[in-house]
C-alpha cells in the first residue's frame, strides 16, 4: 500500500511537471505571434464597430442564426446550457487555429464575421434594453474575447509559414502545429471553459 501511494505520487509529479513544462513553452510561443494576436484585436474590434454602426448586412441571416442558438439551446439545464456553450466555442475556435493551414483565410473570416456579429447583437439589444446591458457581456466576454482572438492568431501563424522561406518545410510546420496544439489546449480551452461557466450562469440568472 506504501508503494502503490509513493507510486501514485511520483506520478503526479511527473504529471505535473510535464504540464508546467508545456505551459511554460505555450506561454513563450504566445509571446512569439503577439503581433498575429494583436491582429486579430485590431481587425475584431473594427468589425465590431461596423457591426454595432451599421447593423444592415446580413440581417435575416444573423437573426436565423440566432435563432437556431436558441432553439439548441431550449430547455436546457444550467449544466447542459454550459456544456453546450463550452463545447460550441471550443470546436469553433479548434477550426479557426486548424483550418489556418490554408494561407490563414478561415481564421480572418472568423474573426470578420464573429466581429461584426458582435457588434450586430450589441446594437440590437442596446437598442431594446439601454447600455447598460452591454455589462452583462463583459464578464464572459473578458475570457471569451481573448481565447478566440489567440485561437485565430494559431490558425494565422499556421498559414504563413508558406511565405517564410526559411520556413517553407514540413519540419517548421511541424513544429509550428505542436506549439499551436500546446498554446490551444493548455490556454485557450481553460479561457474557453471560465468563459463558458460564466455566461451559462448570466443566462439562466438573468434571463
Amino acid at each position: 500500500m506504501f508503494m502503490n501511494k509513493k507510486k501514485a505520487g511520483n506520478s503526479w509529479n511527473r504529471l505535473n511537471n510535464y504540464i508546467n513544462k508545456n505551459f511554460r513553452l505555450g506561454l513563450k510561443y504566445l509571446g512569439e505571434i503577439r503581433n498575429y494576436v494583436l491582429f486579430s484585436l485590431l481587425l475584431f474590434s473594427i468589425f465590431s464597430i461596423i457591426g454595432f454602426s451599421f447593423p444592415i448586412f446580413f440581417k435575416k441571416e444573423i437573426i436565423k442564426l440566432i435563432a437556431e442558438l436558441i432553439r439548441k439551446t431550449e430547455g436546457l439545464g444550467i449544466i447542459g446550457l454550459i456544456r453546450f456553450v463550452i463545447l460550441n466555442n471550443i470546436q469553433s475556435s479548434f477550426f479557426a487555429m486548424i483550418l489556418g493551414f490554408f494561407l490563414g483565410i478561415f481564421p480572418l473570416i472568423v474573426i470578420i464575421i464573429n466581429g461584426y456579429i458582435l457588434g450586430f447583437v450589441a446594437n440590437q439589444t442596446v437598442a431594446i434594453s439601454g447600455g447598460l446591458v452591454l455589462f452583462r457581456l463583459l464578464p464572459h466576454g473578458i475570457f471569451e474575447i481573448p481565447a478566440v482572438m489567440i485561437a485565430t492568431a494559431l490558425g494565422l501563424k499556421l498559414g504563413m509559414f508558406l511565405f517564410v522561406p526559411k520556413e517553407r518545410n514540413w519540419k517548421s510546420f511541424i513544429d509550428r502545429f505542436t506549439d499551436s496544439l500546446r498554446v490551444f489546449i493548455l490556454i485557450v480551452v481553460p479561457l474557453l471553459v471560465i468563459a463558458g461557466i460564466i455566461e451559462g450562469l448570466l443566462i439562466v440568472l438573468l434571463g
